[in-house]
């Protein structure tokens, strides 16, 4: 339990997968500090108090806690009870006159898809090889000859799933409905369009088959809401970090890392606090790390075109309290897309409502609502740029259109609404000091165009949705698993 607590542990950001790494480690027996630039923990998936009503940021729904799943898992290592209930929809999809309610039984989704029987068969085989793998280290991209051997050793015992993923290692998610004649039935690659948007930050014309598996499974392993909301998640892990020994400090930001010998010896903060370090791990984007004067990203070992694979998404998101009658016949989680155009940009919206019963979310008679679009960040930083003026009309414009949408399927919206607070790619960037407002993980176009967690110092790891497996409560959790092995490893142990 001790042989770790001689190795110094310094991690960057107390986002899930960073806390998740913490937790591990301090569990191990290292000795772990967390520093925080905000004063409350989770990052994209956090929860914040504004006006009486406790608002999820980004992330909100929470998956991943099945029995055996990677959030399930995590809770039996260090101990947790997840303040988690299982929801009976995961989400509610309406497009034009479709309405489907996503859950662990598909039928209503082959009543109005019935052709689309086949794939879905195929999709559960394969997302069922997925989810075993990510139960256990998943050392991809491979570093080094100890990472090859597991995966000649999962290969060799489980030939057969293997050779089902083989199938599908190349292929894009289109090419894969086109296999059962499903591309061209339009409303049916809308509805998976708009599923691979929310998981996997792209369309199925560009998504990786491999990583639309698991996406697409998420309803069926089933949702949680989570008491308090989302940020519970990190806020249970960083309070098990405490409880092993390690420390989680707010209102401190990494402003630079010391290095020599190539080696990063500690972690310098905005008040000019210096850390010493024998590992770091960085719950950063890779744009935002490399940023920090001394940190050299580019990783030592990556497979061949790895790197962005195409334009990054941020959201656009508005924070609503609303009386509670106007949502008092749905779903916790809502995907409201309209039939044509470009999906994003207040063209596809995704609705988290805080449930009637959790008195810490809303004042009596009120639900908090975190109503989000994808937007790329360009023309945000643009408009700041020419002036606020600009930048405020542009996000009075995003307003008007995302209530628009929202109004359409809750008729009197707007009177019974009492607070509306608007999120920015510019906000994203100030809260979170994620360069550019990315937020929600890279595209997932290809398993080898992936960036793992190395970088060009051997005791320096990234940690979070822009490292494979990718956005998430399951991707991230994955991932820092598998950077606590490469801790243990570099430290020995």
């Amino acid at each position: 339990m001790n042989s770790g607590r001689n190795n110094r542990v310094v991690v960057a950001g107390a986002g899930v997968g960073g806390l998740a790494a913490a937790a591990l480690l301090a569990r191990k027996g290292f000795d772990v500090t967390v520093i925080e630039r905000q004063r409350y923990p989770g990052g994209c998936a956090a929860t914040f108090s504004r006006g009486g009503y406790r608002f999820d940021a980004g992330a909100t729904v929470g998956c991943g806690f099945q029995n055996a799943g990677p959030l399930d898992l995590l809770g039996c290592d260090l101990g947790l009870s997840w303040p988690a209930l299982r929801s009976p929809v995961a989400w509610e999809y309406v497009s034009g006159d479709i309405s489907l309610p996503l859950s662990s039984s598909k039928r209503t989704l082959l009543e109005r898809f019935p052709r689309s029987l086949p794939f879905w068969e195929d999709q559960e085989r394969l997302a069922s090889i997925l989810w075993k793998l990510s139960g256990d280290i998943l050392p991809w991209p491979p570093a080094g000859a100890v990472d090859a051997g597991r995966l000649l050793g999962k290969a060799v015992s489980s030939p057969s799933s293997v050779v089902h993923l083989l199938r599908f290692l190349n292929g894009t998610a289109l090419q894969w409905l086109a296999s059962y004649g499903l591309d061209r039935e339009s409303a049916f690659v809308r509805f998976i369009d708009a599923q691979l948007l929310i998981s996997v930050q792209t369309t199925a014309a560009y998504a990786s088959a491999v990583n639309a598996a698991i996406a697409l499974d998420l309803p069926s392993k089933g949702t949680c809401r989570l008491t308090g909301g989302i940020g519970s998640v990190a806020e249970e892990l960083a309070a098990s970090v405490e409880r092993s020994g390690g420390r989680v400090v707010y209102g401190l930001e990494a402003t630079a890392l010391e290095v020599a010998a190539k080696k990063v010896r500690a972690v310098v903060c905005g008040n000019g606090e210096s850390v010493p370090a024998d590992v770091v791990i960085a719950n950063l984007t890779p744009e935002s790390l490399e940023r920090l004067p001394g940190a050299m990203v580019s990783p030592r070992s990556v497979i061949p075109g790895a790197g962005r694979p195409c334009a990054e998404w941020s959201a656009f998101v508005l924070y609503l309290g609303v009386r509670e009658e106007v949502f008092s016949r749905c779903a916790d989680h809502l995907q409201i897309v309209r039939s044509e155009g470009a999906l994003g940009e207040g063209r596809s919206i995704f609705v988290s409502v805080s449930p009637s019963d959790d008195a810490r979310r809303a004042p009596e008679g009120f639900r908090a609502v975190t109503v989000s679009t994808h937007t790329r960040p360009a023309p945000w930083f643009d408009a700041l740029n020419r002036g606020k003026d600009e930048y405020k009309a542009l996000k009075r414009k995003y307003t008007r259109t995302v209530l628009a949408l929202l109004g359409e399927r809750f008729g009197g919206l707007e009177e019974n609404i009492g607070l509306v607070a608007a999120g920015t790619p510019v906000t994203w960037e100030r809260y979170t000091g994620r360069w550019r407002g990315y937020v929600g993980g890279y595209p997932q176009t290809s398993l080898f165009r992936v960036r793992g967690p190395l970088t060009a110092h051997s005791n320096l790891f990234m940690v979070g949705d822009s490292v494979f497996p990718g956005q998430s409560l399951p991707g991230v959790v994955t991932g820092a698993r598998r950077v606590v092995d490469l801790v243990e490893r570099v430290c020995g142990q």
